[in-house]
C-alpha cells in the first residue's frame, strides 16, 4: 500500500507515520495522490512531510520528539498559487492562499518538490474548471429567472385594445350634421325658436 509514495526515494519511516494520520483524516471521497518528505543535509530524524490529496494540501510537522505529528491543510479552491524554488541542496515548496497565508517546506528533494508541483498544479486546473463551471450554472439559473419575470411582466402589464363599435365612431358625425340642418332649417324661418330649442335638446340626450 505504501510502496507507491516510496517511488522518489521519500523516507520510509516519515511516510509510514504521515499515512497513518492521513488516513484518519480522510473525509467521503478524498483519495492521497501523493506525500513528499524533508531531506535535511545532516540530522534528518524528524522530517517535515507534505500529503496532495484530491481535495487538500497537507503541510505536517513532526512534535515531541516524533511521538505526536501536527498538521495544517488547505483545500484546493482557497488555493491562489503553488510555486517551488530549488536551491543547490533540495527545493521549497510553498502555498499560498486566498488570504495570503504562505506555507512551505524547504530541503525536500528536488524530484519530489518537482511532483508536488506538477500534482498541485493539474488540481489547481481542475478545481479552476469545476469553479468556471459553477459560475455558468448560476449564470444560466439567473438568465432564465430574469427571462421568466420579464415575460410574466409583459404578460401582465399588456392589456386587450378597447374594441369601439362602428357607431360609437359614426354617431358625432351624424349628430352634427343633424344640428346643422336644424340651425339651418331655423336660420331660413321653417322652425320657430322654441321648436329649435326642444328639437336640438332631443338630439343632444340621444348621446
Amino acid at each position: 500500500m505504501l510502496d507507491k509514495f516510496l517511488s522518489d526515494q521519500q523516507d520510509a519511516k516519515a511516510v509510514e507515520k504521515v499515512y497513518t494520520r492521513l488516513v484518519d483524516l480522510l473525509t467521503t471521497g478524498e483519495e492521497i495522490i501523493y506525500i513528499a518528505t524533508q531531506k535535511k543535509p545532516l540530522v534528518n530524524l524528524l522530517p517535515d512531510c507534505v500529503a496532495l490529496t484530491n481535495k487538500r494540501v497537507l503541510f505536517f510537522t513532526p512534535a515531541n520528539l516524533g511521538l505526536s505529528i501536527k498538521f495544517i491543510d488547505f483545500v484546493w479552491k482557497d488555493v491562489v498559487d503553488v510555486f517551488i524554488k530549488e536551491e543547490i541542496i533540495g527545493a521549497i515548496f510553498t502555498v499560498k492562499t486566498t488570504n495570503q497565508a504562505e506555507m512551505g517546506v524547504d530541503y525536500l528533494p528536488k524530484v519530489q518538490a518537482r511532483k508536488l508541483y506538477q500534482y498541485a498544479q493539474e488540481r489547481k486546473e481542475d478545481e479552476r474548471e469545476a469553479r468556471r463551471q459553477r459560475e455558468l450554472e448560476e449564470k444560466r439559473a439567473g438568465s432564465g429567472s430574469f427571462n421568466f419575470e420579464r415575460t410574466s411582466e409583459a404578460a401582465t402589464e399588456t392589456k386587450p385594445e378597447p374594441v369601439v363599435s362602428a357607431a360609437a365612431v359614426t354617431k358625432p358625425d351624424e349628430l352634427t350634421e343633424k344640428l346643422k340642418k336644424l340651425k339651418n332649417l331655423f336660420d331660413m324661418g321653417l322652425i320657430s325658436q322654441e321648436e329649435y330649442n326642444h328639437k336640438k335638446q332631443e338630439l343632444l340626450t340621444e348621446l
